[in-house]
Formats: C-alpha cells, structure tokens, sequence
C-alpha cells in the first residue's frame, strides 16, 4: 500500500480530537475540582498523604463550616457586593468611553487622529507599577482615599484594549449604513447611538465581562486606597486568611469558591453575545 495515499478514517480523527480535547478540559477543570473538594476536608486532611480525592467532611454535619464561616464570620458577603458595584460601575464606565473614543477613532476624521490613537495604544507598554505612585499622589491630593472613587472613576477614562477592540469592529461596520443614515439626517451620535451601538452588543458585552472580571480581580489598588473594613473587596478579604506564618487553607479556598461563582452567572448570561462576537463579525 502506497503509504503518501493513506488516509486516516474520519471516525478515528474525530476520536482522537475528542480525547485531545477532553484531556486539555480535565487538566483545566482539575484545579476548581480540586478546590472545592478541599472545601470540605478538615484541616488535618487537607495535608494527608498521600493527598485523596474523597473529602473526609463529606455529608456529616460540619461539611459545610467553612462556607458558614467564611459567609459569617469573615462577612463575605459584605465584601462581594462592595466587589459587585465597583467591578459593575468601572465596567459600565469603560464600555461608555471606550465605545465613544472607539467610534471617534473609526469613523470620524481630525486632525493627529493617527497619532493620537497610536499614542494611546502605546501606553499599554506601560507596566502598572510605574504609574502607580503618582496615581497614589493624585488620589490622596484629591481626597479620594478610602473611598471607591480611585477604584470606579479612573475606569471613566479611555482604556486602551477597549477602545482598539471598538474601533476595530466599529471599521467592520458597512459605510453603506453610515451613508443612509447621513441622507435620513441623522447626527452623528444619532448614528452612534442608533446603529454603531445595536450592531456592536455582542463585542460590547464581551468588553464588558473581560473589564468586569479584570476589576473583580484586581488587589493591588484596593490594597493601597481602602482602609475602611465594611468598604473591603472581595480580594482584601481573602487576603485575610493568609499571614506570613501560614494560611487557613479550607477558609481561604471556600472563599475563593465564593468569588468566582458572581464570575460565572456574568459569563453565563452574557455567553450568547460572546458566541456571537466571536463566531461573527456581529452584523445582523
């Protein structure tokens, strides 16, 4: 048999992507797995060895202590709405300027427009680290310490990624609609508002979850602007069961359970405009 002539049977391929792809999800899910199994083992347990995958708190009464706790006594539910209306108000307000500077940037013309966007883009060379002292300065001559307003406002300026991945998609946008929109007498922010903003929900819903999910995250600026404990994030909060001598590693993965799960009701809300944005170029 001529070998350059043999052809894998489509049925063996299909079975070997399947099998490609199911080891890469397990390898991926295997941490979250192992995480909340951890949530209900009893500290001695969880360093057993070798290490099980059956957890020894599993239907006995105490099985659920350290959600109780960590809900309780660490007041995480505190900490997840102060997370739920900064990570929400600084992702609204990055879809708002970012989608404004996107469209300016796309479909208006100005004088410097090339450079001013090409300035913009490059400061993402610009590591966090750099900035953040002056930043640190600003706030506290504006006397915005302690408060979320270092946290939400600086989100009302333009970003970056969202502005570059508007105006990528805004140019998407066939320059037949601008044009029957401009003989209707339409503005042009009644253009902006009326078809560049309906056409963009599956890219603009996407902005929104990555900022989310970026403001839930983020540690460093909490860290530095909040004092107060009922204004703590969600991320503080896990902070607090860890110390340099150790760490209380049942109450520090129940809480992490915790934080993830407001992650996952955003993206499976927001999963058909994803799909969407993804799988087209987001023209109906």
């Amino acid at each position: 048999m001529n070998m350059l002539n043999f052809k894998i049977p489509r049925s063996v391929r299909n079975i070997f992507s399947y099998v490609v792809l199911s080891i890469f999800a397990f390898t991926t899910i295997f941490p979250f797995l192992w995480m909340i199994i951890t949530t209900f083992k009893s500290r001695g347990a969880i360093f057993s060895l070798p290490p099980t995958m059956m957890p020894d708190l599993l239907f006995k009464p105490e099985m659920w202590d350290s959600y109780i706790a960590v809900l309780t006594k660490y007041s995480f539910l505190r900490y997840a709405g102060n997370s739920l209306f900064v990570a929400g108000m600084a992702a609204t307000g990055q879809l708002l300027t970012a989608s404004l500077a996107g469209f300016a940037f796309a479909r208006m013309e100005f004088k410097g427009k090339g450079l001013f966007f090409g300035l913009l883009l490059s400061t993402t060379m610009i590591p966090t680290e750099v900035i953040i002292i002056p930043e640190f300065l600003l706030m506290a001559k504006l006397d915005w310490l302690d408060t979320y307003l270092p946290l939400i406002v600086p989100s009302f300026l333009v970003g970056t990624f969202g502005t570059f991945m508007l105006r990528e998609f805004f140019m998407s946008i066939p320059e037949e609609l601008v044009e029957a929109a401009h003989l209707d007498g339409a503005s042009t922010f009644q253009i902006y508002r009326k078809i560049f903003i309906p056409l963009s929900m599956p890219a603009m819903t996407t902005l929104f979850l990555i900022g989310f999910i970026h403001n839930w995250n983020e540690l460093l600026r909490p860290v530095l602007y909040i004092s107060s404990s009922n204004l703590r994030t969600i991320t503080i909060g896990l902070t607090s069961f860890q110390n340099e001598f150790g760490a209380q590693w049942n109450l520090l993965l129940a809480g992490a359970v915790i934080s993830i799960l407001p992650l996952l009701i955003v993206y499976i809300l927001a999963q058909r405009y994803i799909v969407e944005g993804i799988a087209t170029t987001g023209l109906k």
